[in-house]
């Protein structure tokens, strides 16, 4: 089967929008029509008012002469000038009239497009498995999203409608010219040719050269992104000038791709206006040899219109081709969102289980999981944790402690085994109403550049203030919260950055509270706190994980001693398990040797 380009695939979101398709077409058609009135109404009144040369008659003479007998007779030609000149003045204005409504509908098309194709996009994107955030940068999936659509709305704004309409006037002026002098047309139609084959080769260069460019946008844009997301560690270990000297490699072949594309153009223009302009001379050249050996059916007013058709002929050629830069420009980037749009990278919810409440038993069986294929992390998990029960998961960083809590969340798919909540497999249920189920806190709060309640209830309408207000109040940080000023509408800008870590973690708790989840899992949420903070969020967690199984994942073994079950992990497989109590009498046992080195660095600082 055939593939689809991505500029059918762009036009197939303009079926929605038929009614102004239609009108786009209207306008583009009209617009042609009066434009190439302009310069047969000069010819009719340079050959008919200001020479009196003898010439045959053809049918447009004919017809000027029947319209203005029929609606003029009688008046002087001074009179007749005079109308001659205000209907070329109506022609006009319904010009600029016919330009303003394609212009602005044709824009309007091209952004209610990329509106729908944005928006397909981002769900996309919100609805792509983990792996796949891990594999692209940032950056990247930014341009996607902005600069490289509205290069798309720009395919009808600037390209594509106004390709259509150049070509429906080029044509209309065509036939104009043949109607009014054939011979003379003759001539332009010869020299044609020659443009067409230059415009040919341009738009094939020209893609090349907007597919460089585009790919060094997003080269930029990723660097940018990142760096300014990272710029404390930047400034930390000195390497401004380091980085600078990056960002100036990447910024010249930026610069270069644009200069071929610059140089393209440089060339191809000059030539086109070359064309234009030897064309123009042969016109009046053979066009007053004519008259001169007194042909009856070539005059002044005829060459004069010639003049303004062959730039109504030859200009849209010469724009089209600029319009194709645009059009390539808006190409490229299709093919780069489609790219996105298309990937497989979702995660399958076929699942038709809806999710109403977890009793919290969880089961993995045989459990096998690889970021990267042939680089096991989990080497065949057996775990059971029971309804209500408070388990701890410790080990060394890398041991996949983290990974198992992706895994009961789907956010990454097993490799093999079982995952079963309440003896359902997790691929069953839907995926919303699992994750709706289950709370993580994470070390690494993320927080948006809102206020504290919106970042609380994230955005949920239905949850009011006075239910935030009593749900801080239960965990013990309304307090904390009221001391901000602005207290609940105070804005924590980006990422965060106006409140400490530990205060993160609160906001974070917080939320998993105003969750009610049937399952809680908190991921290093004590880590890297300060000692207030701790017992804050000390009392929190109780609060949290009373009733409700919970799973802890801790490097500060001091936070998990009271959990009903620990379990050990090294190297992606389960090395022990049981209570604290128990592990820590295991002659050479692991958890033994970890707590003992904490217990001892403790002591020491």
């Amino acid at each position: 089967m055939k593939k689809q380009s991505s500029f059918n695939k762009v036009l197939a979101y303009a079926k929605p929008y038929k009614g102004k398709l239609f009108l786009v077409g209207f306008w583009a058609f009209f617009l042609a029509i009066v434009a190439a009135l302009r310069p047969l109404l000069l010819n009719l009144t340079v050959d008919n008012y200001l020479i009196a040369a003898k010439k045959e008659s053809n049918i447009i003479q004919d017809t000027f002469a029947h319209f203005m007998n029929y609606f003029f007779a009688g008046n002087d030609k001074t009179t007749n000038l005079q109308i001659l000149v205000i209907i070329m003045f109506v022609v006009l204005l319904l010009e600029v009239i016919a330009q303003f409504y394609f212009v602005y509908l044709a824009s309007w098309l091209g952004q209610d497009i990329v509106k729908d194709i944005r928006e397909k996009l981002f769900h996309h994107l919100s609805n792509f498995k983990m792996k796949y955030f891990d594999n692209e940068p940032v950056g990247k999936l930014i341009t996607r999203c902005v600069s490289d659509m509205e290069n798309i709305a720009s395919i009808f704004s600037q390209g594509l409608f106004m390709i259509v309409s150049d070509i429906l006037k080029m044509i209309i002026v065509l036939l104009f010219m043949l109607v009014i002098n054939w011979k003379i047309t003759g001539i332009v139609l010869l020299i044609m040719p020659v443009i067409l084959i230059a415009t040919n080769i341009f738009n094939r260069k020209m893609k090349v050269a907007f597919n460089e460019v585009r790919n060094e946008v997003a080269n930029l844009n990723t660097f940018i992104q990142e760096r300014l997301t990272g710029m404390k560690i930047v400034q930390l270990f000195n390497r401004e000038a380091i980085e600078y000297e990056k960002f100036k490699e990447i910024n010249e072949k930026h610069n270069k791709a644009w200069l071929k594309n610059i140089l393209y153009n440089s060339i191809f223009f000059p030539i086109a206006d070359i064309i234009s302009s030897i064309t123009l001379g042969l016109v009046v050249y053979f066009g007053a040899l004519f008259i001169l050996n007194g042909d009856t059916e070539t005059s002044v007013g005829q060459l004069i219109s010639f003049n303004m058709y062959i730039s109504m002929l030859y200009n849209p050629i010469r724009q089209i081709a600029d319009k194709f830069n645009v059009m390539q420009m808006g190409i490229v980037a299709a093919d780069r969102v489609f790219e996105v749009m298309e990937s497989n990278a979702q995660i399958q919810d076929f699942g038709t289980i809806e999710a109403k409440h977890f009793k919290g038993n969880i089961h993995l069986q045989d459990v096998r999981f690889s970021y990267l294929q042939g680089e096991e992390i989990l080497k065949g998990i057996n775990l059971e944790i029971n309804a209500g029960q408070t388990i701890a998961i410790v080990g060394a960083t890398g041991a996949g402690k983290s990974t198992i809590i992706n895994l009961i969340n789907r956010f990454y798919e097993i490799d093999s085994g079982t995952i079963t909540i309440d003896g359902i497999d997790i691929n069953k249920f839907t995926l919303q109403s699992l994750r709706k189920q289950i709370a993580i806190v994470l070390q690494d709060v993320f927080l948006f550049s809102d206020s504290i309640y919106n970042n609380i209830t994230l955005f949920d309408y239905s949850i009011t203030k006075e239910e935030v207000i009593t749900a801080a109040k239960k965990i013990g940080i309304h307090e904390f919260i009221m001391s901000l000023p602005n207290d609940y509408e105070y804005d924590v800008k980006e990422r965060g950055v106006m409140l400490s870590s530990g205060q993160r973690q609160l906001i974070a708790f917080l939320r998993a509270y105003l969750a009610q989840p049937s399952i809680l899992i908190l991921d290093e949420a004590t880590s890297s706190i300060d000692t207030h903070s701790e017992e804050l969020i000390q009392q929190a967690t109780t609060t949290l994980t009373k009733d409700r199984t919970s799973i802890i994942i801790a490097h500060r073994l001091a936070t998990i001693i009271n959990a009903d079950l620990i379990i050990v992990m090294d190297k992606g497989q389960i090395v022990e398990k049981g209570k604290h109590i128990d592990l820590v009498q295991l002659e050479n046992g692991y958890y033994k040797k970890l707590y003992q080195a904490q217990f001892e660095n403790e002591i020491v600082n």
